[in-house]
């Protein structure tokens, strides 16, 4: 929980001085006390000031999901992921908007980029196995689209799940290795790969999902 005296001297702080950086930490401490309108209010008035201040923007990402904004949410995150495509707050808060929206391809996808950033992370590991468990699961895509079983790299350790055809495409792209030579970090290559290959199969889904509601 929150410290209410903390948020009451960072309040302070960015009154007396609204050019104050302390902005961040007021919006995410607002957040954690279930402040979520007034967390919103101080992250985007910070912002319009230090737009670069990437926790901020998360911060601001994650309060509009919790107020059920997902769309101005998941808007913000992308902003993030632009310039910081292995941000593990900002790919968890993604993941978890696809989950919310029932998503649960999407959601896995993003949920595995997570736990291969952070690997020995428990709750990570429980969220990826029960989602992989759903999306067993779940019928065949219908519109002659067979589901296809096809091996998947998990970034822990392989795993198999049942995929459509364009997810499966998907899970070739976040499982192909780096290009030769190998650059100096080669696992944030891949994980900037991966986001890529996020970015265009969602971008696919949404065209598609667009033209069947025209």
């Amino acid at each position: 929980m929150a410290d209410s005296s903390r948020i009451d001297e960072l309040r302070r702080r960015v009154q007396k001085d609204p050019a104050s950086i302390a902005f961040a930490q007021l919006g995410e401490e607002l957040r954690r006390a279930g402040e979520l309108k007034e967390a919103v209010l101080v992250c985007r008035t910070g912002l319009s000031v230090h737009p670069g201040y990437v926790s901020a923007r998360v911060t601001l990402g994650r309060a509009l999901m919790e107020l059920g904004d997902l769309d101005n949410a998941d808007s913000e995150l992308r902003v993030v992921l632009k310039s910081t495509p292995d941000n593990l707050p900002a790919i968890k808060a993604r993941a978890d908007i696809f989950r919310r929206r029932g998503d649960r391809d999407s959601a896995l996808a993003h949920y595995r980029v997570a736990l291969g950033l952070a690997r020995n992370d428990p709750d990570l590991q429980r969220v990826v196995d029960e989602l992989s468990k759903e999306v067993d699961a779940k019928p065949p895509a219908a519109a002659g689209a067979p589901a296809k079983l096809v091996p998947v790299a998990d970034l822990s350790e392989a795993a198999t799940v049942v995929l459509t055809p364009a997810a499966a495409a998907l899970a070739r792209a976040a499982s192909a290795p780096p290009p030769e030579p190998l650059p100096p970090d080669p696992a944030r290559e891949r994980n900037l790969q991966t986001i890529a290959a996020l970015e265009h199969f969602l971008a696919a889904v949404h065209g598609v999902r667009t033209e069947r509601r025209a």
